[in-house]
């Protein structure tokens, strides 16, 4: 991968695909560009077959420090170029809160503003002592959208979004961890952390997590009802899969199952 890079996507041989932020000179702050990019890669991930689990990191010791604002005068410097701007930032969002796999935040250092977000975007996020996060949205006099707001309620409930978004702070790790920015903490590094719960969960059922996915977001907004159809079909599909057979039949023969996603 070329040293200009500004996003790196490293797939192994379990499944387990590591996306890395990599503009370390600016605590990886996200540039109109790599908004666009990040999207494009989650989108395509969503996709294939062969991928398990997905990883978010950020190089040089910080996750992410939110968007570049030294690219503002130029690329938000209008109500309409704010438009689409604010579009490339909610496309790369919701490419990772639609991506079927699970999704793993490896949050070291710096996670702040547009970097909370994107950690939030994630299902699972994963700290270690250099965590610090938080949304800087009074220091600049930004009110923060609706889908943003809305992982930051998910995760921390309507008191600690209130004192997140209120205050501009930006909390450490016990912090982070007692309001539920942090899900897992890491003590030997947030990436760390985060490759070892991918490793166990891409060893679980696929179909199990897609769907379970599906009925857990549709729960978390309401739409349950609309979409039973939806969540009808990921439970047919799983009990009829192959993967369904050969966990009963592990269990008989008193090993771990191999599942293939099928």
């Amino acid at each position: 991968m070329d040293a200009e890079d500004h996003i790196l996507v490293e797939h192994d041989t379990t499944g387990i695909v590591t996306v890395t932020l990599n503009k370390p000179a600016k605590r990886n702050a996200m540039s109109y560009a790599m908004w666009r990019e990040l999207g494009e890669i989650y989108t395509a991930l969503g996709k294939r077959t062969d991928v398990r689990v997905v990883i978010l990191t950020g190089a040089g010791g910080n996750f992410c420090a939110g968007a570049d604002i030294s690219e503002f005068a130029k690329v938000r410097n209008s109500e309409a170029s704010a438009k689409v701007y604010n579009e490339a930032g909610d496309f790369a969002t919701r490419a990772i809160i639609n991506l079927p796999q699970p999704t793993v935040a490896a949050v070291n250092g710096y996670g702040v503003g547009g970097g909370c977000g994107l950690a939030l975007a994630c299902d699972l996020r994963v700290g270690d002592p250099t965590t610090r996060m938080g949304i800087p949205a009074a220091r600049l006099s930004i009110v923060y959208s609706t889908l943003d707001c809305d992982l930051l309620l998910r995760a921390v409930g309507l008191a600690n979004a209130k004192l997140v978004l209120y205050s501009g702070r930006y909390f450490e790790l016990d912090a982070c961890r007692s309001m539920g920015l942090v899900d897992v903490v890491a003590e030997d590094g947030a990436l760390a952390g985060a490759k070892a719960l991918a490793a166990e969960l891409a060893m679980r059922a696929p179909l199990s997590q897609r769907g379970a996915k599906v009925v857990l977001e549709a729960l978390a907004r309401g739409e349950a009802g609309k979409r039973a159809e939806e969540i009808e079909a990921v439970q047919v599909a799983a009990v009829n899969s192959q993967d369904y057979r050969e966990a009963a039949k592990a269990f008989l023969e008193k090993r771990t199952p191999v599942f293939t996603g099928r």
